[in-house]
């Protein structure tokens, strides 16, 4: 199930999107939601590295060269 979502840009990104869409041969719509969609999968990608460095560092485990000698 789809919703709909209405947001303001500044003009000058609004023009870009469009111009990035006509280029495509996409709508708006499609060009911001895969930018959301990227954006939400950074921040989740972030979130889980945060979590694993803490995790690998209270385990000793700094640099690659550590995971290397562990996993040796």
């Amino acid at each position: 199930m789809r919703d709909t979502v209405t947001i303001s840009l500044p003009r000058g990104v609004r023009r870009e999107v469009d111009r990035i869409a006509e280029r495509e041969g996409v709508s708006r719509s499609e060009i911001l939601r895969a930018s959301l969609e990227d954006y939400l999968f950074v921040r989740r990608f972030r979130a889980l590295r945060q979590r694993m460095t803490a995790a690998a560092q209270a385990q000793g485990l700094f640099t690659d060269e550590d995971v290397f000698d562990r996993l040796s």
